[in-house]
C-alpha cells in the first residue's frame, strides 16, 4: 500500500504503540507494511481516520476565525 508520508508516520506511531512487542505481533511495522498484515492495515485505517479528524478540526477552526 502506498500512503502519503503523514499517514505513514501516523500509522507507524499507532502500530508501535498498540503492538509494542513480539508478544502482540511478530512483525515490525516495516515488515507488516511489506506483507500487508492485518495489524498494519488496522494501523493505517486508524491513521487515515486520525488525519481526517485533524483536518476537519483545522477546517472548523479556520472557519470560526473567518466569522
Amino acid at each position: 500500500m502506498q500512503h502519503d508520508m503523514q499517514v505513514r508516520t501516523f500509522a507507524k506511531a499507532i502500530y508501535d504503540e498498540v503492538y509494542p512487542s513480539e508478544e502482540w505481533d511478530s512483525f515490525t511495522f516495516e515488515e507488516g507494511e511489506r506483507y500487508g498484515t492485518v495489524h498494519y492495515r488496522q494501523a493505517v485505517g486508524a491513521a487515515q481516520k486520525a488525519k481526517s479528524l485533524v483536518l476537519n478540526s483545522e477546517t472548523q477552526i479556520s472557519f470560526l476565525k473567518v466569522i
